[in-house]
């Protein structure tokens, strides 16, 4: 599931990327209010986490343009705003639920959750590639009638093979998504060519060359067409 926050905060925005990445969600960020109505209009997301009170664009306009373009997008307003008539406002204007600051990780991933599930969301947990199917909710990865067995960092790769599919994703773009902050920039490109590796072998069981993710020489890898 591939998840948009908009948030201002430089020291809660980076706590919030990396919680989300540990549950396994795709985390594409914006500090502005700008930037995150720009992000909304050109990319699809299954869920928006947005703050009110955002420089250059408020919240507010971001939601109501999303509502004014039809995207249907399920929105989470996370806001330090916590009166009566904010929450009002930011219902009345589109908004599917409403989270208060302070709030607790638990209650912040159960609406997380809750906004996913609603229906609508199921529509795109499939990715598929050729027989390849890969489920983001139940977290199933299948190819033909096979069950593949991925540790959590294979299927986060593949995932995010599949939402870039059929662009190329650098081994560093891989690295932030899959490791967060945690990975070392020097031993990182040898960890990730271990991953593919033992991920391809699981695509391919049968060694006939035949795993779907290609190297891009001087880029990285992709998923550039169905087999």
């Amino acid at each position: 599931m591939k998840i948009l926050l908009v948030e201002d905060d430089a020291d809660l925005r980076p706590q919030l990327e990396d919680l989300l990445r540990q549950q396994r969600y795709l985390v594409v960020s914006a500090a502005r209010g700008d930037q995150g109505l720009d992000r909304v209009f050109g990319e699809s997301f299954d869920l928006v986490i947005l703050d009110l009170m955002l420089p250059e664009v408020d919240g507010l306009t971001i939601l109501k343009e999303m509502r004014r373009g039809k995207i249907a997008t399920p929105v989470l307003i996370l806001t330090a705003r916590d009166a009566v008539a904010d929450r009002v406002s930011g219902l009345d204007s589109g908004a599917d639920d409403y989270l208060a600051k302070p709030f607790s990780v638990a209650e912040l991933l159960a609406r997380v959750r809750a906004l996913l599930r609603r229906p609508g969301s199921e529509r795109d947990s499939r990715m598929t590639a050729g027989t390849l199917v890969l489920d983001t909710i139940s977290r199933r990865v299948t190819r033909g009638e096979q069950t593949l067995e991925l540790t959590p960092k294979e299927f986060s790769l593949l995932e995010f093979l599949l939402y870039n599919r059929p662009r190329p994703v650098s081994r560093i773009a891989l690295a932030e998504h899959v490791w967060g902050d945690d990975f070392d920039p020097f031993t990182m490109s040898n960890t990730i060519d271990v991953h593919i590796k033992n991920l391809r072998r699981k695509l391919d069981p049968q060694g006939r060359g035949n795993s779907l993710i290609k190297t891009i020489r001087g880029i990285g890898f992709a998923i550039q067409q169905d087999s």
